[in-house]
């Protein structure tokens, strides 16, 4: 094997050296520092492969190399999943505490970062309560209204008989990966009404959002 030792190699003529000739192999041994820090090195299109980056975290078609050489999913407002639970009938109470219409839904975090935007439909009936009557619903998170005191929605109906929207939305962070009910409650103040009185469908949605 044939050796040259020179301190610089520069072109002859011009401003260009060629190594070699195509198909020809250069081999830097063990311990030799090729370096490139004050120069611009170009590299051929496509000549690094993804196998080849030496970044942590998991290299595949769902995640993005950060700025701080780490694979991550991208995040932030992903919806992860969406559930529905529905209630056909009607409910009726007088209770002037917070009861269970039947309207819930169960989900399951994947995480206990994730948040969960809870949103239902229905309406409150006060059929024909004779006097003054104050109805009021909220959501629980299990046993607890992540409503205020008096609920999310509260309605005052004077003598004749109304009908009041009770459609809500809330993001709740339950901070668990365990199943997680969410579920429509209602009380009243002064007399019985409906929720749901027609027997239409009525809907509660969870969806999952990623951190």
């Amino acid at each position: 094997m044939s050796e040259l030792k020179v301190n610089k190699i520069s072109p002859r003529s011009g401003t260009d050296v060629t190594l070699g000739d195509s198909g020809d192999t250069f081999t830097l041994p063990t311990g030799v520092t090729l370096d490139t820090s004050n120069s611009t090195v170009t590299l051929p299109d496509s000549s690094i492969s993804l196998a080849k980056l030496t970044a942590t975290g998991t290299k595949d078609a769902t995640t993005f190399l950060r700025g701080d050489n780490t694979f991550a999913e991208a995040g932030g407002g992903k919806i992860l999943q969406v559930v529905q639970g529905t209630l056909t009938s009607s409910f009726s109470t007088n209770s002037s505490s917070f009861v269970a219409t039947g309207l819930n839904v169960s989900i399951t975090p994947s995480s206990t970062s994730s948040k969960i935007f809870v949103t239902t439909s229905g309406y409150l009936d006060s059929q024909n309560p004779g006097s003054s009557i104050a109805m009021e619903a909220t959501i629980y998170r299990g046993a607890t209204n992540i409503g205020a005191t008096n609920g999310m929605i509260s309605a005052y109906i004077e003598s004749s008989r109304n009908r009041t929207n009770a459609s809500m939305s809330i993001v709740d962070e339950p901070s668990t990966t365990s199943a997680t009910t969410y579920e429509v409650y209602i009380k009243a103040d002064g007399s019985t009404f409906d929720y749901n009185s027609q027997s239409s469908k009525t809907t509660i949605i969870a969806m999952e959002i990623g951190a």
